[in-house]
């Protein structure tokens, strides 16, 4: 099963559910976790940017291809929402993997469930923890709790 792991790049949660995911037959992908390599990707391969907007857009257009491949390959979309920053483009890729019709979990705390409540509507889970998440997993893939 190819599992993409979504969102938020400033904690160890990715780590986290591949370790509880240990030995089951799931493959995992992610977004470029260097945030530095992540932002100037665009203007280190394409050229220079004077203007700060056409360095972005640039970034995230290359990023965009990743992204949208690895989304695609997908079975299942996890979209971490953290606490700290503001995870836009997050929100996207759950919009996205929603559209595509991909199983969607979402992870975020309480403090996030009012402004996420569209996203969580979209998802087929809704979860707090990496556990929970690698909980699902195993379930899907063997049909037993535990």
């Amino acid at each position: 099963m190819q599992i993409y792991l979504s969102g938020e790049i400033h904690t160890n949660w990715r780590d986290e559910i591949m370790e509880l995911c240990q030995g089951l037959d799931v493959t995992f992908t992610s977004p470029v976790l260097d945030h530095a390599a992540s932002d100037d990707c665009g203007i280190a391969i394409l050229g220079a940017e004077d203007n700060k907007f056409w360095h972005d857009n640039k970034g995230a257009k290359v990023n965009a291809i990743r992204t949208r491949k690895a989304i695609s390959d997908a079975d299942v979309v996890v979209v971490r929402f953290g606490e700290k920053y503001k995870q836009w483009n997050a929100a996207f890729d759950a919009g996205y993997a929603a559209a595509l019709g991909k199983s969607l979990i979402i992870m975020h705390g309480h403090d996030h469930q009012h402004a996420l409540k569209e996203v969580d509507a979209a998802a087929l889970a809704v979860t707090s923890t990496p556990a929970q998440v690698a909980q699902i997993l195993k379930y899907v893939l063997h049909g037993e709790l535990g």
